[in-house]
C-alpha cells in the first residue's frame, strides 16, 4: 500500500515540475488541382430508366460520374454545331 502511495506522490510531483510536451502541428494548404473553375448551371431532365441504368453501369466500368458522362455526351453531340 505504501509503495502505491509513493508512486502516486512521485507522479504528482513530476506533473507539477515538468512542462507538458505538446506536439506542434504544421498546417500546409492543399494545392488547388484545377487552376480555373468553369461556372456551372443546373440541368434537370427525365430520361428512361433503361438509359439511366446503362449510364450508371458505364460509369462504374469507366470510373466516371453521371455528370461526367452527361458532359462528355453533350459535348460529343454538339461538337459539329
Amino acid at each position: 500500500m505504501t509503495d502505491y502511495k509513493n508512486k502516486l506522490g512521485g507522479l504528482a510531483n513530476r506533473l507539477k515540475e515538468e512542462q507538458p510536451k505538446t506536439p506542434i502541428q504544421e498546417v500546409t494548404p492543399v494545392k488547388n488541382q484545377s487552376a480555373e473553375k468553369i461556372p456551372e448551371g443546373q440541368l434537370n431532365v427525365w430520361i428512361p430508366k433503361t438509359l439511366l441504368k446503362r449510364i450508371k453501369s458505364y460509369g462504374v466500368e469507366n470510373e466516371l460520374t453521371q455528370k461526367d458522362i452527361t458532359i462528355l455526351a453533350l459535348e460529343q453531340l454538339l461538337k459539329g454545331t
